[in-house]
């Protein structure tokens, strides 16, 4: 049976690969984007299948996560399915970053990754709830919430934060037969990083490689199924074996 599926962040890399891998099996999806709307309407029109919605929205606050939800309800009758992929990224090493600029960094990341996910959760799955649905939240979390991140500290403590949420969420909404998961990728080839993926990153992995897009995919596909209910809770690592825990 054809799903409602919010995916945030969906306009390039991961969440487009995440959307279209839904499409593809015919789920219904809202596509999110923030500010990137000629990606977004071209990962949009890729989709396969109908019943589709483009939905812009500022996941930042919660006037604008509640809207983002409001018009993949409205769009698509519900949603079913939450893959939490929007995020931030801005790099921030503490010893070459001014007061300033830290706390700006902290705080344009937190509200994305952290509060976002955070608001965008709560919407859908109250929305999951009223209508007796066993839906389904996957975060896309990340490998530096465990080998942390150097140069990107508020990243890898709003990943790590993420994790916990759904571990907690997992345990709140299991009564409700609503399924919370989340998947850990270390480097995955989109653009957001090209500029990082040099052979000593590549060589992290045994596989000699980075992550593409679908890797990822595939993993957030399998979690968000039926079969996956007992997987509740977990945080399944996606890096092809470059970081063992």
């Amino acid at each position: 049976m054809s799903r409602a599926v919010l995916v945030t962040g969906a306009s390039r890399g991961i969440g487009r690969a995440v959307a279209e891998l839904f499409a593809a099996g015919g789920d219904r999806v809202a596509l999110h984007y923030s500010s990137r709307r000629e990606a977004a309407e071209d990962a949009f029109g890729a989709l396969a299948g109908g019943g589709h919605v483009l939905v812009q929205g500022d996941v930042r606050t919660p006037e604008g996560a509640a809207e983002i939800v409001g018009a993949a309800v409205d769009g698509l009758g519900g949603v079913d399915v939450l893959v939490n992929n929007a995020a931030a990224n801005v790099a921030h090493p503490l010893d070459r970053t001014s007061f300033e600029d830290w706390q700006r960094a902290w705080r344009q990341v937190v509200d994305v990754n952290l509060l976002g996910a955070a608001n965008v959760s709560y919407c859908a799955a109250r929305n999951m709830i009223e209508r007796e649905v066993e839906g389904r939240i996957v975060n896309i979390g990340s490998r530096g919430a465990f080998r942390g991140e150097p140069d990107h500290p508020a990243y890898g403590a709003s990943k790590a934060a993420l994790h916990a949420m759904g571990q907690s969420l997992a345990v709140h909404l299991a009564p409700y037969g609503i399924g919370v998961a989340s998947v850990a990728p270390g480097f995955v080839q989109t653009e957001r990083v090209a500029e990082r993926l040099t052979d000593e990153v590549r060589g992290q992995s045994p596989f000699g490689r980075v992550a593409s897009p679908e890797d990822v995919a595939s993993a957030v596909h399998y979690l968000a199924s039926p079969a996956a209910l007992w997987s509740s809770g977990t945080v399944l690592d996606v890096n092809g074996a470059s970081h063992l825990r």
